[in-house]
């Protein structure tokens, strides 16, 4: 039986108050001092609500719930055996936004969703607009 390379799941939080949204400056080898959205890596055995909500909360200190995640974009990335993004609006949480992680995170700002910023990282840029324009909810990224 022939083994694939499985696609890396990364889960990326769209934590929205009115027309603003967080984001995060990259101080990581990848993207470095671009912007981002909070995100990371689902973990091996764990539910993609649960994992967006530990990201959020190991990047930026705001807590979750799990069950008030909505689902409201996918990515399909082209890189290396590919990428699948999840991405999840949240848009109630506790706590005030604090850079939990200053060796992969330079800065956390907040945003609106009319004026962000250029240097944005196309990945998680496609999904935002995917969110934002809410004309379909999956993006193939850079496969064409």
């Amino acid at each position: 039986m022939t083994q694939h390379a499985q696609p890396v799941i990364d889960l990326h939080i769209i934590a929205r108050t009115g027309d603003k949204i967080l984001l995060s400056q990259r101080g990581g080898s990848y993207g470095y001092g671009r912007w981002h959205l909070p995100s990371g890596k689902l973990d091996p055995g764990e539910a993609l609500t649960e994992g967006a909500a530990r990201e959020l909360m190991e990047e930026t200190g705001l807590t979750v719930e799990p069950g008030d995640l909505s689902l409201v974009h996918v990515v399909h990335h082209k890189q290396d055996a590919g990428r699948i993004g999840f991405f999840f609006l949240a848009t109630q949480w506790s706590g005030e936004p604090d850079n939990r992680e200053p060796g992969k995170c330079l800065a956390l700002e907040w945003h609106t969703v009319h004026d962000l910023p250029e240097d944005f990282i196309e990945y998680p840029l496609e999904g935002l607009h995917g969110y934002l324009d809410g004309e379909k909810t999956l993006t193939e990224h850079g496969w064409t």
